[in-house]
């Protein structure tokens, strides 16, 4: 039996679950996720990589309790890292200079997010040269992850490496593809359906309890 670490691009994740299933799969517990995806290997740990959305207090505090209810169902194994977003200024017309306004006259607004990537790029690598786990399961179809990616196939060139691409990815892009030796596929849904956190959470270090939310189903 392998053992086997997962890093997981929250936001990669979660749009292309969206995009091709709605809504009714985001209660979505990751390290059963993983143990699905995996049957026959160990994992021995689930980092999990997202930011709290901004100036949407519903789906920040939707986005919260998930996060919480991952957490209290799956104790050690489960590990959230945060980013954060940024407010990203959208400048004006290049040839005129006038800003961008919706038809309401409000300006655009944007948000980037911040330092996920890089993090979980550095994790990645440094669990493999610490031989954390035999296999590196990445979940995210992301091209901004292959320079960490080879730089794990560099550190370690035994590791194996394997992508399970969010839903709407077939298959990965040539420039991941270039690194060699990765293998790869695509998260079906009845895996996700399998994978669902109960209704009802508990953190049974607490007394809180987190609930799924009404329009994710």
């Amino acid at each position: 039996m392998a053992t086997v670490a997962v890093y997981i691009d929250g936001f990669n994740l979660y749009f292309g679950m969206k995009a091709k299933f709605g809504r009714k799969h985001l209660w979505l517990d990751v390290v059963e996720l993983a143990r699905q995806l995996r049957p026959n290997d160990q994992v021995v740990v689930v980092r999990y990589f997202t930011a709290i959305v901004k100036n949407e207090p519903a789906a920040a505090q939707n986005q919260q309790d998930y996060l919480d209810a991952l957490s209290a169902h799956n104790g050690a194994l489960f590990e959230l890292n945060l980013g954060r977003f940024k407010d990203r200024t959208i400048r004006g017309c290049y040839r005129c200079g006038s800003p961008y306004t919706c038809i309401c006259g409000r300006p655009f607004k944007s948000y980037e997010e911040k330092e996920t990537d890089v993090a979980l790029g550095v994790t990645m690598v440094a669990d493999a040269a610490l031989g954390l786990a035999d296999t590196t399961l990445l979940i995210s179809a992301d091209t901004d992850l292959v320079p960490a990616l080879a730089t794990v196939r560099r550190v370690k060139p035994q590791q194996a490496i394997i992508l399970a691409m969010p839903p709407g990815n077939s298959r990965p892009s040539r420039r991941l593809t270039q690194i060699g030796g990765l293998g790869y596929f695509s998260i079906n849904e009845p895996a996700l359906r399998r994978s669902q956190l109960p209704q009802t959470v508990t953190d049974q270090s607490t007394g809180n309890t987190y609930v799924r939310p009404a329009k994710w189903s």
